[in-house]
């Protein structure tokens, strides 16, 4: 079976848990060898944060319930690398000439 390796999300949380905190809680599951979280956008209540995961075989639906459980909303799902390497992404002609 082909296992999902790398994962980025666009997340919204609330200010609690930090983002320390649910780095950690991540870094903690299964199959995950670290994980990266960044603050983008913050308001009074909330804040988007992108948050990048690497492992041997992510699993989905435990990332899901761990962020659920964090209260926060997975907005979208902005890369995946599946296989046998982590593959990284590169730069198209048309992003070098209009970046």
């Amino acid at each position: 079976m082909v296992e999902i390796r790398k994962i980025v999300l666009d997340v919204l949380k609330p200010h609690d848990p930090d983002i320390a905190q649910l780095a950690v809680q991540l870094a903690g599951l299964k199959g995950v060898d670290g994980a990266n979280i960044s603050v983008y956008e913050m308001d009074k209540e909330v804040e988007n944060i992108k948050v990048t995961i690497e492992g041997p075989s992510l699993n989905m639906s435990e990332i899901n319930n761990m962020i659920s459980k964090a209260s926060g909303t997975v907005h979208s799902i902005d890369e995946v690398v599946a296989g046998k390497t982590v593959v990284e992404e590169e730069e198209t002609l048309h992003e070098r000439s209009h970046g």
